[in-house]
């Protein structure tokens, strides 16, 4: 009885072993509507503006924003409404943004959208405005904090922007919400003219932290 036993509990582990090496081997599930922005070999469809230094690299299939870089690096793509997907990691003191709706030319967090990629535990960022802090849309509207992973680690991020609407989930959970015609202050809606775009490009706002970047995809919605 046993060695019955035994060998069933290695017929069990062999199978679970198995059964799990199949679902590394398996391919992604797709992902309906969305298009890759990024190639894993070079920038081709993206623009640089303003960068210093090494500006964007490509390593090992991932953007990198690099210390001695930083820069715009845009989307050649105008695109309206939308759904963004990437993943993102951090190191420490990191400070990055994803624009979005925004022109090419002026800063992008105020003539277009910013959504805000930051290290929030890094002492030097520990006085800053909740509107400042990762996932909001900078100077507008705070993110739920909270949901970052560890650094090194690996982030999931959606962007959705639906007309007026503008949705952020980070790692599976949903930060921001928001109605942009909830924001009425006119100090705000001054400074921030690119509230009111209704398309634009998609970008990465580098500011000589690393960051790196991969599996960046876009669908498109009506």
């Amino acid at each position: 009885m046993v060695y019955r036993n035994a060998m069933k509990m290695a017929w069990l582990l062999g199978l679970a072993l198995l059964l799990a090496l199949a679902a590394l081997l398996a391919p992604a599930a797709e992902e309906p509507g969305f298009v890759a922005l990024f190639n894993g070999k070079n920038l081709d469809g993206w623009v640089l503006i303003g960068g210093k230094g090494a500006g964007y690299v490509v390593e090992d299939g991932k953007i990198v924003c690099p210390i001695d870089g930083g820069g715009n690096l845009f989307t050649v793509k105008e695109y309206a409404n939308f759904v963004f997907r990437f993943e993102f990691k951090l190191a420490e003191g990191s400070n990055n943004g994803v624009g979005i709706r925004a022109p090419l030319e002026g800063r992008a967090s105020y003539e277009g959208m910013e959504i805000q990629i930051l290290d929030d535990d890094a002492p030097k960022y520990a006085k800053l405005r909740p509107t400042q802090y990762c996932g909001s849309i900078y100077d507008v509207i705070p993110a739920k904090r909270g949901f970052l992973k560890k650094i090194g680690e690996w982030n999931q991020e959606e962007i959705t922007a639906r007309g007026r609407r503008i949705t952020i989930v980070l790692n599976g959970t949903t930060i921001v919400d928001a109605d942009l015609d909830s924001v009425t202050d006119p100090e705000v809606l001054k400074r921030h003219v690119g509230l009111a775009r209704t398309t634009g490009h998609i970008g990465f706002l580098g500011h000589n932290t690393r960051v790196e970047f991969r599996n960046i995809r876009v669908k498109e919605l009506p």
